[in-house]
C-alpha cells in the first residue's frame, strides 16, 4: 500500500515579525512545493531517501522502534530527520508500528531558496501520521505557523494568531520536547488578484536565512505592547493589498510597510542596497536573505538584467510562482 501527499511552498507578502505577536497577515502558497510518498517493504527498518530538483539530496535507514540511525549520508540531516520523526511518534505511538516502511520525498525547489523544506515536509508528515501539523511545528521548528498554513492552502490567505505567545516558546531548532500549547490560528482564503502581476517579481538574494534563529531573535528583543500600533498598521496595509488597483498604490503600501518593519527589528529596508532600481523592494519573510518582491515599471527583460549584474540571477515572475485561479 502506497500513500502520496504533496503540500506547497510560501511567500509571506505581509506581516513578517509581527505575525509572531499577532498581526493579520497575507500569505501566499505556491506552485512550488514537495511530495512525500510512503509505501511499505517486507523489512523492518525506515527508509528515508530525499530527492531536490534534479539531483538525490540524503539517504537515512533509522530503527522504526527508536528512530535511532542505522546508517545515512548525511550524519546533520539524519539527526534532525529523527527528531522530526521522534516528534511524530510523540503525536501518534502507532505511527511507526509493525512494519517496514519507505519514505520517499521530492522537492520542487533548491532547499537554499528558503521557500519552506522545512513547512512542507512537516505537512506531508502530518497528513501522513494524521496528527494536527501545528503540533508537529511547535514540537520541532516553531514558528507562527503561516507556512502550514500555505501547505495546504489552494491560493492567497490572510494568516492570524489569536492567541501568539505560548506556541512560540519552540523557536530553537527541530528537537522534539514536551508539548507547549498550540496557538489558534485564523486561516481565510482571500481573492488576491492584482492587475499588474505582470509587474512583480521574486529575486532571491542568495543568502538562506534560518527562520527558527530569526523567530528567536525577535520574540526575545520585543514587548508586543510596545509594538500595539504597529501591528495594527501592519494588519490595515493586509486588508489594503487586495483592494489595490494600481502598480503606484500597492508600492506605496509596501514602502509603509518596510518602514514599519525596519524599525522594529532595527535593520534596513532592502531598497537601500539597490538605490537605483527604478520601482519598489520588499523583504519576504526573514530579512537578509531569502526572496524579495521587486515591483516595477519595467519589463521582464530589464528586472533580469538589471540583478544579474548585481550577481542575483534566480528570478521569478508572479504568475510563474503564486498559486490561485487566475495564475
Amino acid at each position: 500500500m502506497k500513500s502520496y501527499h504533496h503540500s506547497h511552498g510560501k511567500f509571506l507578502l505581509t506581516g513578517e515579525y509581527l505575525v509572531l505577536r499577532g498581526a493579520l497577515s497575507l500569505a501566499l502558497p505556491l506552485k512550488l512545493g514537495q511530495t512525500l510518498s510512503v509505501e511499505t517493504h517486507h523489512g523492518t527498518s525506515l527508509q528515508w531517501d530525499a530527492h531536490k530538483p534534479d539531483e538525490h539530496w540524503f539517504s537515512v535507514t533509522l530503527d522504526p522502534e527508536n528512530l535511532e540511525i542505522i546508517h545515512c549520508t548525511d550524519q546533520n540531516k539524519a539527526e534532525k530527520l529523527a527528531q522530526i520523526l521522534q516528534a511524530v511518534k510523540q503525536l501518534n505511538p502507532k505511527a511507526f508500528e509493525g512494519k517496514g516502511l519507505i519514505f520517499t520525498t521530492h522537492l520542487d525547489f533548491d532547499p537554499n531558496w528558503g521557500l519552506g523544506s522545512s513547512s512542507t515536509l512537516i505537512a506531508n508528515l502530518a497528513q501522513w501520521a494524521d496528527v494536527n501539523p501545528y503540533e508537529l511545528l511547535n514540537l520541532t521548528f516553531g514558528g507562527s505557523g503561516y507556512d502550514i498554513a500555505c501547505a495546504t492552502a489552494e491560493g492567497p490567505i490572510y494568516y492570524q494568531l489569536s492567541t501568539p505567545e505560548p506556541a512560540l516558546r519552540q523557536a530553537q531548532g527541530p528537537k522534539a520536547v514536551e508539548p507547549v500549547e498550540t496557538p489558534t490560528p485564523t486561516v481565510e482564503p482571500i481573492e488576491l488578484n492584482p492587475p499588474f502581476a505582470d509587474r512583480l517579481y521574486f529575486v532571491y538574494q542568495g543568502q538562506k536565512q534560518s527562520s527558527s534563529k530569526e523567530v528567536k531573535a525577535f520574540l526575545e528583543k520585543t514587548n508586543p505592547f510596545d509594538l500595539q500600533k504597529d501591528i495594527e498598521a501592519v494588519s490595515e496595509i493586509s486588508r489594503a493589498v487586495p483592494k489595490c488597483e494600481t502598480l503606484d498604490d500597492f508600492g506605496l503600501l509596501m514602502q509603509c510597510h518596510e518602514r514599519i518593519i525596519a524599525r522594529c527589528i532595527g535593520q534596513t529596508p532592502v531598497q537601500k542596497r539597490f538605490p537605483d532600481f527604478e520601482g519598489t523592494l520588499k523583504s519576504l519573510g526573514a530579512w537578509g536573505g531569502d526572496f524579495i518582491l521587486a515591483a516595477t515599471e519595467w519589463d521582464e527583460n530589464q528586472v533580469k538584467t538589471y540583478f544579474k549584474e548585481k550577481d542575483l540571477e534566480v528570478v521569478f515572475g508572479y504568475n510563474d510562482l503564486i498559486l490561485g485561479k487566475n495564475v
